[in-house]
Order: C-alpha cells, then sequence, then structure tokens
C-alpha cells in the first residue's frame, strides 16, 4: 500500500535484526555545492520489530511532531541531565547516587519504554530495605518530573511511580549481622595501631553507636573528663541519649579529639565523613584486609557484592558483650538507644550515667 505524499516511509532492512522496520520522513533537501544535486534528508522516527508498529510511530510522529532525542533518551541520561541541576541544591548526594546504581537494569533503557513492571522488577530483585526503596522511589520521582517538565514524558507516566510497591522490602543486611567474635576482636586490637581507622570499628564496639550517630557527632557533644557523649540526632527518638565511654576506648577519643575537625571521625584530609565514602573506602578495605568479608558474586546481578560484617554488626557485638556480662536488659537498651517495650520501661526507667559506665566498662 502506497503512502500519502509527504507522510514518510517504512521499510524493512537487510540482515537478522530485532527490530527490521525502520520509520522514515523528509525533513528536507540539500543542494550540493560540488555537484549541484540536490540530496534527501530524512528524520529516522525509530526501529521497529513490525510493520504495523512502524507505520502506526510514523502516524503518531505525524500528528503531533516530538523531539526525537527525547524519543530516545535513556534512563542513564535523564539522570545525568537532572542530576547536573538538582546536585547543585543539596548537600549529600550519596543517597541519590546509591539508589541510581540500584536502577542499573534501567541504565540502557530509552526513557519513554520504561513501565511499571520494570520499576516493581527492580525493587524486588534489589534486596534493599525500606528506607532505601524510599529513597529511590524519591529519586525516580525526582526524574520523572524533569522528564514531564522537559515533555520527555506525559504526566500518566510520572504518576505511576506511585503505584511501585515497596511493602514487601529485603533487608540485605539482615541476615549477616551477627556479633564480632573474640578472635576478630582481638585482631582488631592488635592491629590498632597499624591504621587509626581500625579505632572507629573499636569505638562502635565498645560503645553501641550507630555508625550515622558516630560520624555526625560533633566534638561540642563530647564530654571526654565525664566519660560520655551526647547522640542528638538519631533514627529513633530512643536513639537520643547520652552514651558512656569506657575506659579502654579513652585514648581512641583523645586522639581523635585532636584532629583539626569540628566533628569527631574525619578524612585524612580533616573533613567530615558521609556515610558511602566511610563505608567503601574504610570500613569494606578493612573488612576484606583482615578477613572479615570477601566479594562474591551475586547470582541474580551477575556481579560481585560484598560479603562479611557490616557496620551495624558492632552494635550487636555491643549488646552481646554486655548481655554475657548478664547487664540488666533496660540498661543495655538505654546505653545502645532501643526502645524499651514498655510504657512504663520507656517512660519512668532512668538510668544515671555512673550506672551507664559501670555497665560499660564491663566488656
Amino acid at each position: 500500500m502506497k503512502l500519502p505524499n509527504g507522510f514518510g516511509s517504512v521499510y524493512k532492512l537487510s540482515g537478522n535484526r530485532r527490530n527490521p522496520y525502520v520509520a522514515k520522513k523528509t525533513k528536507g533537501w540539500e543542494i550540493d555545492p560540488i555537484t549541484g544535486k540536490s540530496k534527501q534528508l530524512y528524520i529516522t522516527v525509530g526501529y521497529y520489530p513490525t510493520r504495523k508498529e512502524a507505520l502506526t510511530a510514523l502516524a503518531e510522529y505525524n500528528k503531533d511532531p516530538f523531539d526525537l532525542h527525547h524519543a530516545t533518551i535513556t534512563f542513564e541520561e535523564v539522570y545525568e541531565n537532572w542530576s547536573e541541576i538538582h546536585f547543585e541544591k543539596i548537600k549529600d548526594t550519596n543517597g541519590y547516587k546509591a539508589a541510581f546504581n540500584t536502577s542499573k537494569p534501567l541504565w540502557k533503557m530509552r526513557f519513554v519504554d520504561i513501565k511499571l513492571d520494570h520499576l516493581q522488577s527492580v525493587v524486588d530483585s534489589s534486596g534493599k530495605n525500606t528506607p532505601t526503596l524510599k529513597t529511590l522511589k524519591i529519586l525516580w520521582g525526582l526524574m520523572y518530573d524533569y522528564a514531564v517538565i522537559h515533555e520527555i514524558v506525559s504526566q500518566d507516566k510520572r504518576d505511576m511511580v506511585r503505584y511501585v510497591d515497596i511493602s514487601k522490602a529485603g533487608n540485605p543486611n539482615a541476615y549477616n549481622r551477627k556479633p564480632f567474635s573474640k578472635k576478630e576482636i582481638s585482631i582488631l586490637w592488635k592491629c590498632k595501631d597499624s591504621n587509626i581507622y581500625v579505632t572507629v570499628i573499636l569505638i562502635m564496639i565498645y560503645s553501641g553507636v550507630r555508625i550515622g550517630e558516630l560520624l555526625d557527632l560533633e566534638k561540642k557533644d563530647i564530654h571526654l573528663d565525664e566519660r560520655w557523649f551526647y547522640v542528638k540526632e538519631s533514627k529513633t527518638e530512643a536513639g537520643i541519649r547520652e552514651v558512656p565511654i569506657a575506659e579502654k576506648i579513652v585514648p581512641f577519643f583523645e586522639y581523635w579529639m585532636n584532629r583539626k575537625c569540628d566533628h569527631l571521625i574525619c578524612t585524612p584530609d580533616d573533613e567530615p565523613f558521609q556515610y558511602r565514602n566511610y563505608y567503601d573506602s574504610y570500613w569494606i578495605p578493612l573488612m576484606l584486609e583482615f578477613g572479615f568479608g570477601k566479594f562474591v558474586i551475586d547470582e541474580t546481578k551477575r556481579e560481585p557484592v560484598y560479603d562479611g560484617h557490616r557496620p551495624h554488626d558492632t552494635r550487636h557485638t555491643c549488646i552481646s558483650l554486655l548481655t554475657e556480662k548478664e547487664v540488666d536488659e533496660r540498661f543495655i537498651k538505654k546505653i545502645v538507644g532501643h526502645k524499651g517495650q514498655g510504657v512504663t520501661e520507656n517512660v519512668y526507667t532512668h538510668i544515671e550515667l555512673p550506672t551507664k559506665l559501670e555497665a560499660i566498662n564491663l566488656i
């Protein structure tokens, strides 16, 4: 069937291709300055698996011509364009960068082709926990906002993000959350002088503090003479607390207090840490060096992933050590910032600092 003049053309390419049918439309003519002959200039609308789909795409293009770059732009390119603008407005970009890495199966897909099933598949196969998946949905929402504004996709595509279900989130750390063994703790003590960042691990083990709490800890909230520090920001209300400093880790605090940084723990350049920087550049290398972790091939993603102790294991180690010394469970919860089980325990149990210090110095 002959197509109307000016409509464009559809034809099949030679060879074995997934999308053998190409839809094209003339955009103008060009005169060769040497030969004087005219040359037809084409717009390639796209490549398709069937003639019918190619004709449909060509008809849609004739009905509402669109920016062909927008039709071919990938998820990865949208992220790059969006982040170039958005990252100038925020301080911490690590969460978004991690969410982008989780989205790897989408990177090379055309943004216009991504459907709810694709997004849901990323969530279901990620093994990530709920907070991480919330950040992932936020990233996708912001990217789709950008795509709608720049007419890459329509508003209904933006709306589909809210239908992504993260209620069945997994926690990749859960199976790996096990205390450091006595042998592993002994190795850390023996190696504390070979790498100063080993002391960070020991501080966490002997205080039960979360890694985020420690990296956010400012020197103004540390009362070393009185052997305690104040956690003023935490992921839970119970996490806001006075944390006792065990005598055996006082020298570590003294060292870090003398570094030229407002935060206790800092980079070699005396700058505050971002979690991802600490975890990737210091935690994992130390775990690999001591044989406390390794890289294994993830059968689902077909790529190496870290398998071994994670920072949260130090918290479980502290709890285990205190439990071994038969410290009252209420005292343990107040030290590490766990919520009590009942109203009475939560509201009326006040543990004085000397009691906490006595308990922490047992381990």
